[in-house]
């Protein structure tokens, strides 16, 4: 089966390492890739442990819960990486994630993460405007489809 990330990688050789605690990521992109397929198949105690345990919600397990109820997410399309030059702690993914709404919702995040006791945590993010898509682009989903022949065809 294909990674939940679009990685274009099969899940057991892209996130399902991390997410059964076999691997931790190397990087804030594996682990925002990772995040995201946790997301996927509602995995609350990777998310838990993987967010920075200053930035937590008392009632962090019942947010994730309530996110996984109204929503389904159908697509991350990752747009920029960046590890601080001046501090190899701190890393940025600008990322999209799509989800199943009428239109497809997204979900367009500067994501900061750091590394501490060796792993690294989702800190906090930055939410920006949503993406647009020219009609002759490719699909953000990976499928190689121009946007207009895919997710774009009813807009």
């Amino acid at each position: 089966m294909d990674c939940y990330c679009n990685s274009k990688k099969k899940y057991n050789a892209c996130c399902y390492p991390f997410l059964s605690g076999n691997l931790k990521p190397e990087s804030p992109e594996e682990l925002m890739r990772s995040r995201y397929s946790a997301f996927c198949i509602k995995d609350t105690k990777y998310l838990i442990s993987t967010h920075h345990p200053s930035r937590q919600e008392p009632n962090e397990a019942e947010l994730l819960n309530q996110t996984f109820r109204n929503t389904l997410w159908i697509g991350l399309k990752i747009l920029k990486t960046e590890e601080s030059r001046t501090d190899n702690q701190i890393g940025y993914v600008e990322f999209a994630a799509f989800y199943q709404n009428d239109p497809i919702g997204q979900l367009h995040e500067n994501s900061r993460f750091i590394y501490e006791t060796e792993q690294w945590f989702y800190l906090d993010g930055v939410i920006l405007d949503p993406l647009t898509f020219s009609r002759n682009e490719l699909c953000w989903c990976g499928n190689n489809k121009k946007y207009k022949k895919c997710h774009g065809k009813n807009t």
